[in-house]
């Protein structure tokens, strides 16, 4: 998962990557179903990576566990997109897919859909960020004071011009908040800070906080630069520290046949990002200092003004094209009449990598984030499998690439599905299930948004476990996995996540949750030996299995809610 609570919520690189700011070879395709027929194992070049505890004895749970350990092994070195690694863990998954008796059906009637990329990383040398204000200049420290964003239209850029502070860069007519309201952004840099107003509501905050809508609205008025200051509320959760410390991790971006990037904005010429306490800087000899414009913010009197003096970026990015490759597989729906439409079960393959050593060890394992997502995805698709009756509409399982960058894999797939669009009826996630104490119930997210709040209701009392509402809701996780690609798509989703009521009076879920957000989250220590609770995720994987049977058989495709705030913007054309 890119964004997890203790660091803003479930994603730094889609309010980063995706929205473009801190914004390979050829992949082997050998044939998994080749492999399974000779009977070797896909997991046996997995070296565990710590001292693991026994597999459990029940078979379901033993198959999860397996499938953890391996995806989670040193062997395939963290997952991170384009990488070998990722690759050897997609064969892995397409061979556990050929097993358990589904059809490819990625491109050309293979496993894969292939995920063009394009990959840039930040350069030191050549950085600039000069504020040049009443007869001075003042040159803020790369690193320590700021970043140049990347740029994935250009391996060099170099502007100077005119600055204009437009608050949090948001225009909703529907919630009256405009803040670009007398301000004249052509030609100009916009200065922004992160974030939406505090009174709106948390779906309205969350997508209006995104650095996709903000660059949007900024292009479409014609700025040519950005400069992105981060609040000390945004801080709070996403330390300066930590966002430095990754300066010279690589982001990416989808792209065109012609090797255009998507989603890069290339009118901002120049961009960057400073850190709360360096923000005076940029406001130095304005008309209000940095501190009484954060009030403002907190107390939504916000208003923006035109800065004295230029702006003065610089900065260079190394540009590489990538490819990665989504993992797809069906099950046909028994009815012909329905089996052109396809519940899409989503979860994301890819972890982190390779990065910054930490005690000692440099790889990024992912086992909660998300091989055990995937697993429990795999599971699922084993149980509709073995039904006796198969659902009448057809079922595709996805293992997506690059959602730490942005949610690339799953924007791909929901944009150009390897089935009819017309034909994606819902969409089931699977991210980062944080099982790691026996619970009673799980947090459904997003289902209050459309009727699948009915199907998963009545599938949780089928299968005998409680639904508890998100702990989090200022959070918005909603936005921040891969189901939101699919929203974007117009396709109703629902993302399930661990549960947070203890079964035992003992081991507390939430305490867990946060134990692990503080201490293993995006971090190498995120391993298969942590205490993973495999009864819960078997009843995860029941559950999905149940969601999407119901939705298989249902007289009735899935539905927005009337009035919907996501259904409104996206799923009029659905």
């Amino acid at each position: 998962m890119p964004l997890s609570r203790a660091a803003c919520p479930a994603s730094r690189h889609l309010l980063v990557f995706a929205c473009g700011l801190l914004l390979a070879c050829q992949p082997r395709t050998p044939d998994p179903a080749a492999s399974v027929a000779a009977g070797t194992d896909p997991a046996a070049a997995a070296v565990p990576t710590a001292a693991l505890p026994p597999l459990p004895d029940d078979p379901a749970q033993r198959r999860i566990a397996e499938d953890v350990r391996t995806l989670a092994s040193d062997a395939f070195e963290g997952r991170e997109a384009g990488t070998p690694g990722y690759d050897k863990a997609a064969d892995y998954v397409a061979g556990r897919f050929a097993a358990i008796g589904l059809a490819p059906a990625g491109e050309g009637n293979g496993w894969f859909q292939r995920v063009p990329l394009l990959k840039a990383t930040r350069e030191e040398a050549g950085a600039a960020l000069v504020v040049a204000r009443n007869g001075r200049e003042i040159a803020l420290r790369f690193r320590d004071q700021y970043l140049t964003g990347l740029n994935y239209a250009a391996a060099e850029h170099a502007l100077e011009a005119e600055a204009v502070f437009v608050g949090q860069a948001v225009h909703a007519p529907e919630l009256k908040q405009d803040d670009f309201a007398g301000l004249d952004l052509r030609g100009r840099i916009a200065v922004v800070f992160t974030g939406a107003p505090a009174r709106f509501d948390n779906d309205s905050r969350a997508y209006y906080s995104a650095m996709r809508v903000k660059q949007q609205a900024l292009v479409e008025r014609g700025a040519v630069g950005m400069v992105l200051v981060n609040t000390p509320e945004y801080e709070a959760s996403s330390p300066w520290a930590q966002i430095a410390d990754d300066w010279a991790r690589p982001g990416m971006r989808l792209r065109d046949a012609d090797g255009t990037p998507i989603d890069a904005f290339p009118e901002l010429r120049a961009s960057a990002r400073v850190a709360a306490a360096a923000a005076d800087l940029i406001f130095a000899d304005g008309p209000r200092p940095a501190a009484e414009l954060f009030d403002a913010a907190r107390e939504g009197t916000l208003r923006g003004f035109a800065l004295p003096g230029t702006l003065r970026l610089a900065g260079r990015t190394r540009l590489e094209p990538g490819e990665s490759r989504n993992v797809v597989a069906r099950l046909t729906g028994s009815d012909p009449a329905r089996a052109d439409d396809h519940v899409v079960y989503t979860a994301h393959l890819d972890h982190i990598g390779i990065g910054v050593p930490v005690n000692g060890d440099a790889i990024y394992n992912g086992a909660l984030d998300n091989a055990l997502g995937v697993a429990v995805m795999l599971e699922a698709a084993r149980i509709l499998h073995a039904r006796e009756l198969r659902p009448k509409r057809s079922m595709l399982f996805v293992a997506l690439t690059a959602e730490e960058q942005g949610l690339l894999g799953a924007e791909w797939f929901a944009t150009r599905p390897t089935v009819p669009a017309a034909g994606l009826v819902a969409n089931i996630n699977l991210d980062m299930p944080v099982l790691l104490a026996p619970s009673k119930d799980v947090v459904p997210v997003g289902i209050e948004h459309s009727s699948l709040k009915a199907v998963v209701e009545t599938a949780a009392k089928e299968v005998g476990v409680d639904l508890s509402a998100d702990p989090f809701p200022e959070d918005v996780v909603f936005v921040r996995s891969d189901q939101f690609a699919f929203v974007r798509a117009g396709v109703p989703a629902v993302y399930l996540n661990g549960g947070i009521v203890s079964a035992d009076g003992q081991r507390m879920p939430r305490l867990a949750m946060q134990k692990f957000l503080r201490d293993h989250y995006h971090r190498p220590s995120d391993q298969a030996d942590l205490p993973i609770a495999w009864g819960d995720a078997v009843r995860l994987a029941d559950l999905n299995a149940r969601i999407g049977a119901l939705i298989g058989d249902a007289e009735q495709r899935p539905r927005w809610n009337a009035g919907d705030f996501f259904g409104e913007r996206f799923g009029k054309g659905r």
